[in-house]
């Protein structure tokens, strides 16, 4: 494998390993404001998340290629509000897009046919990821009051 592509894909590991500790961040801030839905909803994503980077450290691991985990920064902890989490939800799903798409570009422009071929898993991923979470997004901006809030708080609740 190129050592471009290798660092790349690295590199993604982090990104998908702060995707997780975002989501827990939210969680715990859905928790604390007694949103147990939304917090509910947000573990389950952080454990995707996770999965996503495991799926990267172990095709680099079937390809003989050195696992190099990075430091993770610090999430954010407090947002004004259930709305503007999932807002910045979908804004770093689409970075998370626009991340591996140019990993592909790479990949493309390396000639690395397998990568080519692993990646394609997370380009239909991001498709649901961003999908998901925008579906959640323009239902808070349909919500009016509270009462809402907990009727998508309870719906949220059932994700498995």
């Amino acid at each position: 494998m190129n050592s471009k592509v290798v660092k790349a894909l690295n590199d993604q590991i982090q990104a998908e390993l702060y995707s997780s500790y975002l989501y827990l961040s939210m969680a715990a801030y859905f928790a604390d404001a007694n949103l147990n839905g939304f917090s509910h909803w947000m573990k389950i994503q952080a454990q995707e998340e996770y999965g996503h980077a495991m799926r990267i450290f172990d095709y680099l691991n079937e390809r003989n290629q050195r696992v190099e985990l990075l430091s993770i920064q610090q999430p954010p902890k407090d947002w004004s509000s259930p709305k503007q989490a999932f807002e910045d939800a979908y804004k770093h799903e689409c970075y998370i897009s626009d991340r591996i798409n140019k990993i592909l570009e790479l990949a493309i422009e390396e000639k690395d046919y397998a990568t080519q071929n692993f990646l394609q898993w997370f380009i239909a991923e991001q498709v649901e990821e961003e999908a998901s979470v925008n579906e959640i997004l323009q239902h808070l901006n349909m919500i009016e009051g509270n009462t809402g809030l907990l009727m998508l708080d309870k719906e949220l609740k059932k994700r498995s």
